[in-house]
């Protein structure tokens, strides 16, 4: 007996809402108990990448010629991406970026972590938004 395909599934009220990842940036902030504060960590739509993509990616003049040259900063939108994906803590804090001496989202998140910490934190956002799975796996669970 074959399931019967139906559009349906696929109308708004059906949707499974995809709820915010929890991660553990860092293990020298605990709460109360001693344990590690867990970040929580949001899926970014696709509209939200595309303006990102388009907000990193820049025309520059090649020398000598009239012609320009699209350059991607990379670094800006892991940055951004990072920063976009995360509930928890609230980067925006007044009072947190007073305590910690700093101005701006982006200035805390790279006071509170150390760069290794900070690059798991892209790979954990990225994951949130369903970037670890590769199209070969896909594949695969559609033939089997």
């Amino acid at each position: 007996m074959s399931e019967v395909k139906t559009l349906s599934a696929f109308f708004k009220e059906n949707e499974i809402v995809k709820e915010p990842v929890k991660y553990v940036a860092s293990k020298r902030y605990v709460g109360a108990d001693g344990e590690p504060i867990e970040w929580e960590l949001r899926a970014l739509t696709n509209d939200e990448i595309e303006t990102l993509q388009k907000w990193c990616t820049k025309k520059v003049p090649v020398k000598g010629t009239r012609e320009y040259q699209t350059v991607f900063d990379r670094e800006r939108f892991t940055t951004e991406f990072t920063l976009k994906s995360i509930v928890f803590p609230n980067l925006d804090d007044a009072e947190l970026q007073t305590n910690r001496g700093v101005v701006g989202a982006e200035a805390l998140l790279k006071d509170l972590l150390t760069p290794g910490e900070l690059a798991d934190l892209y790979l954990a956002a990225s994951e949130a938004s369903d970037f670890q799975t590769g199209m070969g796996d896909k594949i695969k669970a559609v033939k089997n």
